[in-house]
Order: C-alpha cells, then structure tokens, then sequence
C-alpha cells in the first residue's frame, strides 16, 4: 500500500524503522567514502524524541546493522546496556545546543588532520564544499583540560566545550585529532563530511603545486552551498545504492 492510502498513525509506525535502515547505510556509505574505517560514528536525531539520538553501538561502522543502534540521551545515557562510543557526548551535547542539527558524522581523516595542527586553515576551495566558508574552526582541547588528554571527547564538560567551539559552523576539526560535521539532515551531514575530506586533498594538492591557492570568496561559498543542497538526494540515492550492492564480507 502506498503512503497515501496509510493513516498518519501506521506510517509513524514505519518511520522508525526506515530512520534506522538509513542510519546503517550512512555507516557503510561512510566507510565507502574513507570518512570511517574501525573507528568514528555517524547519529541521527530521533524522529520523535526531541531529547534523544540515534547512533550504533560501539562497533566498526563497516559492521553496523539495525540490530546494532542505541537510543541515546544528551548526556551519553541508555538503557542499552551494550558497549557505547567513547565519543558520544560530542554528538549529544550538539544536538542540545544546535536544534537545527539533525545528523552528525565524526571522522578521524587523515586528510583533515594536517588542517588541524598547522598555520593553513582549511577553507572553501571547491565549488562542492562552498558550505565551508572562509575558515573552518579548530577545536583545542588543551584550552579544556590542559596538556596531558587522549583527545577524545569523553564527558558531558568536553563535549559542551566543543559544541560551542563549533559554534554554527557546520564543520569543525579537532586539534590532532579529526573533525566534526553536521547537517539539517542525514543526507546532508553524510555529503558535508565526504566534500569536505575531499576540499582538504584538493587544498592540500595545490599547496603542494605552488605553495598557493585560491579560495572561494565567502558569496561563492554561499551561492555554491545553496545550489549544491538542492541536490543532495542525487549524491545519497547513488552511494547508498553503491553500498547496498556490494557484497557484505
């Protein structure tokens, strides 16, 4: 039966349930791209719990299966008494201070890192990750709790302090350690990390050429932003076919 012929009740019913089978693809799509291999995450804001969010146990997001995915609180807690990430509070405390965010994705790319510890900022530099802007933030995490962390975001204080680091940026990196990108939606949080990843190689590239650049100006990021989200079905439809047609190992 076709969604029109469905009450509002029995297709609240399946909403659920395809939230959860789009969290699994943007794992593997994830994957697919380079964004995540063993480690990092991506979350989904629940559908209907505005306190709540979406994000698989913690496992290798190449593995992950509906069977796999944890509710959440903003403060990191379930009642799913399996191993969670470590980094979980980044993402709550995100969806507390962002209404807006809907999805979030953390990487530890290679590519973004050398962004992170060095005098270059990462800016917009192709037309594809205009959402970039001028500069990305940067995260230092010894502002926070001094000289001697493992980098990770491992409580509520941490993950508060990131969120307002990032601001309402829709990237930040982390000093050595990876960066954070969000999004109004899934598909739009999952596109964001991967052009992103891309912009850094690219950046990177033509420093290595002639040690310059040139950067999109702050109105062509923007302009290039809003065209490119208007086509963000286009690049999800694709990757999550890529990924459901592969063979599962």
């Amino acid at each position: 039966m076709s969604s029109r012929g469905k009450t509002m009740t029995e297709q609240d019913e399946e909403r659920p349930e395809r939230v959860l089978e789009d969290l699994v693809d943007a794992n593997h799509v994830l994957v697919d791209k380079g964004i995540l291999d063993a480690f990092g995450h991506v979350s989904v804001r629940h559908p209907f719990r505005a306190d709540r969010f979406l994000i698989s146990r913690n496992l290798a997001p190449g593995l992950v299966t509906t069977d796999d995915i944890q509710e959440m609180s903003f403060d990191g807690e379930t009642s799913d008494r399996r191993p969670s990430y470590l980094e979980r509070f980044l993402h709550g405390r995100i969806y507390a201070t962002r209404p807006d965010v809907v999805s979030i994705v953390h990487s530890h790319s290679p590519s973004m890192v050398p962004f992170s510890i060095s005098a270059v900022p990462l800016r917009a530099v192709w037309h594809m990750a205009g959402f970039l802007g001028e500069e990305v933030p940067v995260f230092e995490i010894r502002d926070s709790v001094g000289h001697a962390s493992d980098l990770l975001i491992r409580d509520t204080a941490l993950g508060g302090d990131l969120a307002a680091a990032l601001g309402d940026a829709p990237v930040i990196l982390m000093r050595g350690h990876g960066f954070v990108a969000v999004g109004a939606s899934l598909e739009q949080a999952v596109a964001r990390a991967v052009y992103a990843d891309l912009n850094a190689r690219a950046q990177t590239a033509a420093i290595g050429l002639l040690g310059e650049y040139t950067a999109l100006t702050a109105e062509e990021a923007a302009a290039a932003a809003a065209a490119n989200d208007g086509q963000l079905q286009r690049a999800w439809s694709v990757w999550r076919d890529e990924v459901r047609r592969a063979p599962r190992r």
